[in-house]
């Protein structure tokens, strides 16, 4: 099995300055024990990460710059056996699909289901058609995934296609469920080994199911 470490990366030299002095400036006024102190910082710190206003300052500023994907990091970056290239092209559509999921229209059903297809299209190798995905989905790398016609893909589910993983037509994937196509060492994290995942066709995953494999035609995981 191959070891990967992690890889460095890192936000631009600007973003960097602004959120190690905004963490900065926290951690300063949170040494203060005052309860009421406190509060008050609290507050104005999520004013301004989540009001927008002119008044927010540095964390106003950590806001804006974390608006930009090339100040964000994700965790399928540092994986060593991260095809940097070919992340680097879906990424900003992955933080798309992330921050949109996280705002005040993510959970419109009708919408979602259209923009997250719309995306899939760019960031998964194969994305059907009639394909509905629920908010809270995360991908590894988008790049190993495909996604045949008619598929169903619930909230808080983890496609896992460090290795490829394959959904065929016609299956589904319950809330919370997470599908892995890699595997770790057990006495050393690094050594990773990739596989082969294939759900389907008319797969169904269940709630809070976790698997790996290929689960066949009419099977429940």
């Amino acid at each position: 099995m191959p070891r990967y470490e992690y890889r460095n990366i890192g936000p631009t030299p600007g973003a960097e300055k602004v959120f190690l002095d905004w963490i900065g400036q926290l951690d300063s006024e949170f040494a203060n024990p005052d309860p009421e102190h406190r509060s008050d910082v609290v507050r104005d710190a999520l004013h301004g990460l989540y009001a927008l206003n002119e008044s927010g300052g540095l964390a106003r500023q950590s806001l804006l710059h974390s608006l930009d994907p090339r100040n964000a990091s994700l965790e399928p970056e540092y994986y060593g056996d991260v095809d940097a290239a070919k992340y680097a092209e879906r990424k900003p559509l992955i933080w798309f699909w992330m921050m949109y999921d996280r705002s005040p229209i993510g959970l419109n059903h009708w919408l979602g289901f259209r923009v997250r297809a719309m995306l899939a299209k760019h960031v998964f190798k194969h994305c059907g058609k009639n394909v509905k995905i629920f908010h809270g989905v995360e991908v590894s790398f988008g790049y190993n995934l495909t996604v045949e016609d008619n598929c169903t893909i619930h909230k808080y589910v983890l496609l896992d296609d460090r290795g490829e993983l394959i959904i065929h037509e016609g299956s589904s994937i319950s809330d919370y469920a997470n599908v892995y196509t890699h595997s770790h060492d057990l006495n050393d994290g690094m050594i990773i080994t990739n596989h082969k995942t294939e759900l389907g066709p008319k797969a169904r995953v269940t709630y809070h199911a976790n698997c790996g494999g290929h689960p066949g035609e009419d099977d429940q995981s």
